[in-house]
């Protein structure tokens, strides 16, 4: 077992919290020059997910750090235009993500593991696998509906042949999505979408490891065992084989029961600069770990999308307010022709209101929305202070 060195840096709860968000690309000015792909090599990793709000969350997290990005611009930056270049690729990280393309080569370990599974949900009928490669290598880029259909019924787990062959593939790496069509993944083949270079360079799951740990303390700032580990959802053996070659120095933070490592670069230089305002997808990577959440904002948050209506507390997509450098509240949004509506918000007190009331006001803003209308507030007493702020804002 390898021999850590001694923790040498001590960090306050808050320091650890500026430093995490800055590192995630909420604290000082953002990088407008480096755009929307700046904001995916910073963090490494966007998350994707089928629901959609005010916003799907892929868009959401450069909004987030950017403010009123184009929605049209962020799909652009994302998604291969054409006869351009891919800049990224879809696959399996801390979930299925949108990642930088010059990590092709880092996530070699996770599909040599694939190929090497012994066991999957859904049965691969006989050549099947060998058709759609076929298909594609004939045709060129195509959806799974394209490829022959998606699903065998209407369930969504109950996949076709043709599904399961060319999932299987992208797993495998032999096929990759780098565009996705009315959110329909569009696969091709990966030597022709990934760049010849990066296709070639095969590099040992050790020298994977060893690039993805260091990725991610870089995007956490600071981060335990575990929350290094969940960023692109590895082994906490896999961290343990690497971390102490990964650049990343070993630290501890005031109220974490658990030893940390920081980013040598976070450390050198104090946080500061101004802290974002806004409503945050849950899906964002500054708290898309429930743990880490409640250990760096003493802030509990779930996901309630998929919790019976009568059991849900905070509404079915609630989405946490960020603002000086806090979690102060919640709101589930919804929108209704040009309103974007509040329907359920929780307020961390009188303090959070004008706070929740900016964040609300500009994101209606972004989405085209000219309205905002509460529907309901946890705290009743709060709820004409908030309105009377909300008037204020748009009047």
């Amino acid at each position: 077992m390898t021999t850590l060195p001694r923790p040498t840096t001590e960090l306050s709860a808050d320091e650890a919290r500026r430093i995490a968000l800055r590192a995630q690309g909420l604290l000082g000015a953002p990088d407008r020059r480096a755009g929307v792909r700046g904001v995916l090599r910073h963090l490494g990793a966007v998350q994707l997910d089928t629901i959609s709000v005010l916003a799907r969350s892929h868009e959401l997290i450069p909004y987030a750090r950017l403010g009123a990005v184009g929605r049209r611009t962020v799909e652009e930056a994302y998604w291969k235009q054409g006869d351009q270049p891919a800049h990224t690729f879809e696959y399996w990280s801390h979930a299925a993500c949108i990642l930088p393309v010059e990590e092709w080569p880092h996530f070699a370990f996770r599909r040599r593991a694939y190929r090497a599974r012994p066991h999957w949900n859904h049965e691969l009928p006989d050549g099947v696998y060998d058709q759609v490669v076929k298909q594609l290598r004939t045709e060129g880029p195509l959806t799974a509906t394209e490829l022959g259909g998606a699903k065998r019924t209407s369930e969504w787990w109950d996949w076709s042949g043709t599904k399961v062959a060319v999932e299987r593939a992208l797993m495998y790496g032999e096929v990759v999505c780098v565009e996705r069509r009315g959110w329909k993944r569009v696969y091709d083949l990966a030597e022709r979408a990934v760049p010849a270079a990066l296709l070639a360079e095969e590099p040992s799951d050790e020298e994977c490891l060893h690039r993805l740990v260091g990725l991610a303390g870089r995007a956490l700032g600071v981060g335990t065992r575990a929350d290094i580990a969940d960023y692109h959802r590895l082994k906490g053996e896999q961290v343990d084989a690497v971390i102490a070659d990964s650049g990343l120095v070993p630290v501890t933070v005031e109220g974490w029961s658990k030893p940390a490592w920081a980013d040598p670069e976070a450390l050198a230089t104090p946080p500061r600069g101004r802290h974002r305002t806004t409503l945050l997808s849950p899906f964002d990577s500054l708290i898309w770990e429930r743990a880490r959440t409640e250990r760096m904002f003493g802030f509990t948050h779930r996901l309630e999308a998929y919790v019976p209506k009568p059991k849900r507390v905070h509404g079915y997509f609630a989405m946490p307010v960020l603002a000086g450098g806090r979690l102060v509240g919640r709101v589930d949004p919804a929108r209704e022709g040009r309103a974007l509506v509040a329907k359920q918000v929780t307020l961390d007190g009188r303090k959070a209101v004008p706070q929740v009331a900016q964040a609300l006001v500009e994101a209606a803003g972004w989405v085209g929305c000219t309205d905002v209308r509460v529907e309901r507030v946890d705290a009743p007493e709060l709820r004409e202070p908030l309105t009377a702020e909300l008037a204020r804002l748009l009047a």
